[in-house]
């Protein structure tokens, strides 16, 4: 793979990490004020034993999860990234290296 390509490749990762390090922090932030939500309606789910809150309850807790299980995909997809960069900056280093999941040459 040419040095232009590499450097291309390079710039598109790059540029799709810092995406995903912002939305990991959104997400995060999302997080906490999920988790407080759903603490609370939780709380009020019991002291009213009521099936409303108790659905209340229940429907905060899934947004809860669904929001972990988001930021886990995040999570993943950002150590795939980094770890294609350190390919690719290590390809650059020495002129050729492994070859990379999905190069064509």
């Amino acid at each position: 793979m040419g040095t232009w390509m590499t450097e291309r490749r390079l710039s598109q990762t790059a540029a799709r990490l810092r995406g995903l390090r912002e939305e990991l922090a959104m997400i995060d932030e999302q997080l906490t004020q999920f988790a407080d939500d759903a603490d609370e309606l939780s709380l009020r789910a019991l002291v009213s034993e009521t099936p409303m809150a108790s659905h209340e309850s229940n429907e905060a807790r899934k947004h809860l999860d669904a929001m972990r299980k988001h930021r886990m995909h995040v999570v993943d997809e950002i150590a795939e990234l980094e770890q294609r960069q350190d390919q690719l900056l290590d390809r650059m280093t020495t002129g050729q290296g492994p070859k990379l999941t999905g190069d064509r040459e």
